[in-house]
């Protein structure tokens, strides 16, 4: 019986080089799409915005600038190497099940935070899958599957005044070449770092804790984020 040497293990710090990636954002008009679009094409990406329409796509793009363009859901889905989903909470299963094909291959990230609103302000719903992710997960077989983005202002990302932005984003997955290049991803706008938070089976308390920061913005009047210690 012989000993093999054990291969050295990956430094978690050493991410990929993601600079000739495309990103493609699902669900692009929306506020929280547009500023994921505008931040990613300032650091250096080509990046395609979807919507059901294309034209209203390419309005929005058009008023970004930054060389962003539009597109249908399907085309924009088709176009990226990455693809984030910011699409609102009703409508994520029905889209991504309609996308299946055009989605198979890619890292698919899933930045949606079901919620619901009362007078008592913002809290978590329940997905039978454990969370949005999940889903994502369940509905996209031949995709890898990332959740992420989940905890970043859009008024902070649609502020072109804002440079930095003060915050981390949290990276959940099963495939670890996924969450490296969404964490590297991620990193590529200035001020915010990628940082690995568990399988995606986790994804749940992640997106629910979006409720938490929205009651800290309601009552301190800020535009919260989050920040890993000691990583």
């Amino acid at each position: 019986m012989t000993n093999e040497p054990t291969a050295p293990r990956k430094d978690p710090h050493e991410l990929p080089d993601v600079t000739d990636v495309t990103v493609s954002v699902l669900g692009g008009t929306g506020e929280q799409g547009r500023g994921l679009a505008l931040r990613f094409a300032r650091a250096g990406h080509q990046v395609v915005i979807g919507s059901r329409s294309a034209e209203r796509a390419q309005d929005v793009a058009d008023a970004l600038g930054e060389g962003v363009s539009g597109a249908t859901n399907e085309e924009a889905a088709k176009a990226g190497d990455v693809v984030i989903v910011a699409v609102p909470w009703d409508g994520h299963r029905e889209l991504l099940e309609s996308l299946s094909g055009s989605l198979a291959g890619k890292i698919v990230v899933d930045c949606v935070n079901p919620l619901g609103f009362d007078k008592q302000g913002a809290f978590a719903l329940p997905v039978e899958e454990g969370s949005a992710a999940q889903q994502a997960a369940g509905v996209l077989p031949d995709s890898r599957v990332v959740a992420a983005f989940h905890h970043i202002s859009a008024v902070l990302l649609l502020d072109e005044a804002v440079t930095t932005i003060d915050t981390d984003v949290v990276v959940l997955g099963d495939d670890r070449e996924a969450t490296d290049t969404v964490q590297a991803l991620a990193s590529r706008i200035p001020g915010i770092r990628g940082v690995y938070g568990g399988r995606l089976r986790n994804a749940g308390q992640v997106e629910a804790w979006t409720a938490n920061l929205i009651s800290m913005n309601r009552r301190y009047k800020s535009h919260a984020g989050v920040r890993i210690t000691d990583v």
